[in-house]
């Protein structure tokens, strides 16, 4: 496995000349596709994962196997100190880093009627603060004259509100908020900018025919795929004219208002708070 200092070196690229991108939770699901996509680009990348180090080892050695570099950077995004430093870590491993995509996330059922300050917590922990800092350093890090870009993923839900997933909606709508104060405060170094799925991928306790018929809850009758946002990640990389916006990539599901939580219009029950209905990137 490639780490901090064991660099892949199966390639001709060199780090004077190669972009670098820093991705979150990339060792599986999302994270993943946007780092292969970015690579394909041309991109070399810093794989962050928490838990899933396997994971994590495939997507380099597949990153590797394009023709880039890249490296696994292991942290646990709700402790302040080794977020802050994933952004040295990476430009230490693969050098100037221009790029850094905000995709892991926690994702996990509460209401306002379960809401707890301990669950809203966890989530601004790892869905906002986390987001911030990593910004911040990569600001920190750009030479002057440089501009670099950093991509936050949100929701859709944040266009079409509904209760559900209480705690991790509203971490969500302030990465929201922080990503228009960003753009404003740290540019011309920085652009920072949103990046808005529907339901990707399946969610939660959905099977596969829930996630199915939920994924067809759009006008172009299907919602985003993983190519979908990771090909976002890429225009919005290289976007050099965008700043403090968010691009949905949903096939229109945010136009469709809905009760709950396109994740649970299958179902025929509303959903209850559970204590283990969860979603995290890693």
């Amino acid at each position: 496995m490639k780490t901090d200092n064991n660099l892949a070196a199966e390639n001709n690229a060199t780090q004077t000349t190669a972009r670098v991108a820093l991705v979150t939770g990339a060792g599986k699901r999302l994270g993943q596709a946007i780092a292969l996509a970015l690579a394909r680009q041309g991109w070399d990348i810093a794989v962050h994962f928490r838990h899933s180090q396997p994971e994590a080892e495939e997507t380099v050695a597949a990153i590797i196997a394009l023709g880039r570099r890249a490296c696994a950077l292991q942290a646990d995004l709700s402790d302040e100190e080794q977020t802050k430093s994933l952004v040295p870590r990476a430009i230490a491993a693969l050098g100037s880093l221009s790029c850094v995509v905000n995709n892991a996330s926690l994702f996990e059922f509460d209401s306002a009627s379960s809401f707890t300050t301990q669950h809203l917590d966890l989530h601004m922990h790892a869905n906002l603060a986390a987001p911030v800092l990593l910004a911040q350093a990569l600001h920190a890090a750009t030479p002057d004259g440089a501009q670099s870009v950093v991509i936050n993923l949100l929701d859709q839900k944040l266009a079409n509100m509904n209760p559900d997933y209480f705690s991790y909606t509203l971490s969500k709508a302030a990465l929201e908020c922080a990503t228009v104060m960003m753009a404003q405060s740290l540019a011309p170094k920085l652009r920072v900018v949103g990046l808005s799925p529907g339901i990707t991928m399946i969610s939660g306790q959905q099977n596969e025919e829930e996630f199915a018929r939920a994924h067809r809850v759009a006008p172009l009758g299907y919602s985003s795929r993983p190519h979908d946002i990771a090909e976002a990640a890429c225009y919005l990389a290289q976007a050099s004219a965008i700043t403090g916006t968010t691009l949905i990539v949903d096939g229109g599901q945010h136009l469709i208002p809905l009760q709950h939580d396109v994740a649970f219009v299958t179902k025929t029950v509303a959903p209850t708070f559970a204590p283990n209905p969860t979603k995290t990137t890693p």
